[in-house]
């Protein structure tokens, strides 16, 4: 039997009814959401981003997401700090539906914090709050030229409060060396992982390292370091301080490990020894 889908709409829809499509709230679970061990991590930070990014231009009432200068030069509503708690990923199963409930703060100048509850049949898997700034490339091309920009505010626009937007801010100043317990020495470290990113993966369609493959690269070494351990992930903290050019490898640095295996700090830098990445996880004892 041959069962064919017709198309009923007779024009294709305005992006901007495209983007609220994308927001719904409910996603039907299948092999492209899902690992062996749950839902995927990687693609839940892929979709949390693209929500963040429609989100905010739904609130600057644009059209679409094509952020621009005043002079029209491009401009990335950069993630630079992610936080996922409450971690049950494993419960997700093929053909579940999965409920994410988000809301969009402004925070600074500059910056927006986007807030997503998880949740499937009432169960909560996760909570997870992602920071953007505005930022646009000071030398066409060059991905380490990233700058921020200021976004003009709203009149009576009230700036919300991001605990992670603070401990981001003090550790990218250094007035704060210590998070989750744990203090990532610059200098010594435990063990590496070496990864020559494709452009093809881990870079998205702004020629960007992605920021999902932050947390992906950190698995990647964890599996690599413990081949024995279960990483059962039950909070992941990341902060960027910056981003790779397209021939860049990266190394990340395993500098902390808590009593028990139960907790994991990491540092990823370039070629050149630059730190571009904070990345913590706390893993479920056993």
């Amino acid at each position: 039997m041959t069962i064919a889908v017709l198309d009923a709409q007779p024009q294709t829809p305005s992006a901007r009814a495209l983007m609220e499509r994308a927001l719904d709230p409910y996603i039907l679970l299948g092999m492209p959401h899902l690992s062996p061990a749950g839902l995927s991590e990687t693609w839940l930070m892929k979709e949390l981003g693209h929500r963040h990014w429609l989100m905010l231009a739904r609130h600057l009432g644009m059209d679409n997401a094509d952020f621009r200068t005043a002079d029209g030069r491009e401009v990335y509503a950069s993630i630079c700090a992610t936080s996922m708690t409450g971690t049950k990923l494993q419960l997700a199963r093929a053909n579940d539906v999965l409920a994410i409930r988000s809301s969009l703060h402004r925070i600074s100048r500059t910056q927006y914090s986007s807030r997503h509850h998880l949740s499937i049949g009432g169960t909560s898997i996760a909570d997870v709050e992602l920071i953007s700034a505005f930022v646009r490339r000071d030398i066409e091309g060059d991905n380490r030229s990233l700058v921020r920009v200021e976004h003009a505010r709203s009149k009576g626009e009230i700036l919300a409060t991001s605990e992670l937007a603070a401990t981001a801010a003090a550790l990218r100043r250094g007035t704060a060396q210590t998070h989750l317990g744990m203090t990532p020495a610059t200098g010594r470290h435990l063990k590496s992982f070496r990864f020559k990113p494709s452009m093809a993966e881990e870079f998205n369609g702004a020629g960007l390292f992605y920021f999902a493959e932050f947390q992906a690269l950190m698995t990647r070494a964890l599996e690599a370091w413990f081949p024995e351990r279960r990483l059962d992930v039950v909070r992941r903290d990341v902060f960027l301080k910056g981003n790779i050019g397209a021939q860049d490898a990266v190394t990340i640095e395993l500098s902390v490990v808590k009593p028990g295996d139960t907790g994991i700090a990491c540092r990823l830098l370039r070629p050149d020894g630059t730190e571009i990445a904070i990345l913590f996880a706390l893993l479920r004892d056993g």
